[in-house]
């Protein structure tokens, strides 16, 4: 599991931000049930291999995400070529002790993501399907059968922040880009969101938005740097 580098002040600061307050609210340690995710990628000044640290609001480290299955001609080609939209890219989501908790498949795209999103054992919990290419984005969130869960919408043509809404279009989470600093945004690619999960969720809502979150720049927006 990558090992972060914020202190807790610094995400308990992003947290501020991006809620509004100070204020904490229980959770149940995990990130399937905190309702704040501060979501942080580790700073590279070449990205080869994504990885982000998972932090709840207290600014405890919780989880992280990494890719795998990469080879090193694999890596050599990201490196040499812009090809990255047309790799199929895997995840995984681990908690602290480094149990596995959710995975991630980004197939090869043209321009719309498919995010498919499978439980530790690899069975398919749902979809994260993209709908548009152009204007502000959207994506379907889908169980196995097809059946539509909910929604994210982007706030704005550069998807920097999103809502989640449910299938009857109730709001039920929100992801805020917040500043990863000036040197970090300078000179690496690194990029850092807040997580705001408004209720309870049962499945397989609870695991598409707690992935889509999490994938949200890995997975999402792999190949689109705004």
């Amino acid at each position: 599991m990558p090992v972060g580098s914020q202190r807790p002040d610094q995400v308990q600061r992003q947290v501020a931000r991006a809620t509004h307050t100070s204020a904490p609210l229980a959770g149940g340690g995990t990130v399937l049930t905190e309702p704040v995710l501060v979501v942080n990628q580790k700073a590279k000044y070449v990205e080869l291999t994504n990885q982000y640290a998972v932090y709840d609001q207290n600014g405890q480290q919780i989880a992280g995400v990494q890719e795998v299955g990469q080879s090193g001609g694999r890596k050599a080609l990201r490196l040499l070529t812009n090809v990255d939209q047309f790799l199929t890219h895997h995840y995984e989501i681990r908690d602290a002790w480094g149990t596995l908790l959710l995975q991630m498949v980004r197939p090869g795209k043209i321009l719309k993501s498919t995010i498919i999103v499978n439980d530790p054992a690899g069975n398919e919990v749902g979809r994260i399907i993209q709908e548009n290419a152009l204007g502000k984005i959207r994506f379907a969130l889908v169980d196995p059968a097809g059946n539509r869960w909910g929604g994210i919408n982007a706030e704005n043509w550069r998807a920097w922040n999103f809502t989640i809404q449910d299938h009857t279009g109730a709001e039920i989470a929100r992801i805020t880009k917040t500043f990863a600093g000036l040197v970090k945004a300078a000179f690496t690619t690194a990029d850092n969101y807040v997580v705001q999960i408004h209720r309870p969720l049962e499945e397989p809502l609870r695991s598409l938005v707690v992935a889509a979150a999490l994938g949200v720049d890995t997975a999402l927006k792999q190949d689109d740097r705004r």
